[in-house]
């Protein structure tokens, strides 16, 4: 099949993106990762079960934003940065989404911009749980 240079990138002669295929193949790559970590994280909720604490959630968030960090490094340095969907997204991100959070915010505090930092994890927090509680309430307004 003849392929042409475009300036949105390459393109087939039919006009389909050549670039589908791979994003296909990182999507998967993320749903499967995904999976992993979503089991993960449910088996560590099986095994650090404790009534009237979430320890396993709170395990959760901090071993996923240990892991996290030692994956941004290795991958980086390694120049492995393609596994870095299926890692970082996929698995950390089934795991926790916490690890995400938490390398934003470090990101910008290592950029410098330690005020954009504690607003982003101000805001994050304080507006996660004030959406919490909206659906709540919402949900709770609506099957009364």
């Amino acid at each position: 099949m003849r392929r042409i240079l475009a300036p949105s990138g390459t393109v087939d002669i039919k006009g389909r993106r050549a670039e589908t295929a791979g994003m296909l193949a990182t999507s998967i790559y993320v749903a499967l990762g995904g999976a992993i970590g979503a089991v993960a994280r449910f088996g560590l909720g099986v095994v650090l079960v404790r009534p009237g604490f979430p320890l396993g959630v709170m395990t959760a968030n901090v071993l996923g934003g240990f892991l996290m960090g030692l994956a941004v490094v290795y991958l980086g340095q390694r120049g492995l940065s393609q596994w870095t969907p299926f890692v970082m997204t996929g698995v950390l991100g089934g795991f926790t989404t916490f690890s995400a959070f938490s390398l934003e915010a470090y990101t910008l505090f290592e950029r410098g911009a330690v005020g954009q930092a504690a607003v982003y994890v101000l805001v994050s927090v304080a507006a996660s749980i004030a959406a919490l509680i909206a659906g709540v309430w919402l949900m709770r307004s609506i099957l009364a």
